[in-house]
């Protein structure tokens, strides 16, 4: 067996947040890096980790996503109704350990069906301070935070079902006001781009 490669056993947190390392290494290698490396996780393992969950998905015994998750991560960390318009849900919270200022959420449907998944800030975390274009660094924020901090934000379509984008008009230290593209993976700023098409057109 290859040196830090381990054998395959029970899908862990650990192995999940490699494959949320995954896609992010995708965009932003340098700090999906520092995490793997504080995971003390090889590259092949992440590798695996992710080609694991890909084969997961796609079984055909494979259960809901939402009993995925449960059985993954175990009982969540949190768990309450939610409305969204319409439509009601119910928020699963766990936290892990690589982002303690987050929360990995699952938005569940009545019927067991996930409508969606991303980390978003902890209950009780300070949010970042999000004002210029300097702000928006790798890792520092959320979907949600920065359309807050920057409205109106229109979304954008992103280029795998576990990216989001987002377009605005933010200014930078000096005043000046600029388009600018965000990109996010698993809910979290992965990196941005000048104009209104920027890096999802």
């Amino acid at each position: 067996m290859p040196t830090g490669q381990r054998p395959a056993g029970p899908f862990t947190p650990r192995d999940f947040q490699l494959v949320l390392l995954r896609r992010m290494a995708d965009h932003n290698p340098g700090p999906v890096e520092d995490a793997r490396r504080e995971l003390g996780a090889s590259i092949t393992e992440m590798r695996e980790a992710n080609k694991r969950w890909q084969a997961m998905l796609r079984s055909p015994r494979s259960r809901s996503a939402a009993a995925r998750y449960r059985s993954v991560l175990g009982e969540p960390e949190s768990s309450a109704p939610r409305r969204i318009g319409d439509l009601e849900c119910e928020a699963r919270q766990w936290a892990l350990p690589l982002w303690p200022d987050l929360r990995f959420e699952v938005l569940v449907a009545d019927g067991g069906a996930v409508w969606n998944e991303w980390l978003v800030r902890a209950p009780g975390a300070a949010p970042p301070d999000l004002r210029t274009l300097e702000d928006l660094a790798p890792w520092s924020c959320t979907v949600d935070e920065a359309a807050r901090a920057f409205a109106p934000a229109r979304p954008l379509q992103g280029s795998a079902p576990t990216r989001w984008g987002l377009a605005f008009t933010a200014p930078d230290r000096d005043g000046v006001r600029h388009e600018v593209v965000a990109e996010f993976t698993w809910g979290l700023l992965q990196r941005t781009a000048p104009g209104a098409r920027g890096l999802l057109g």
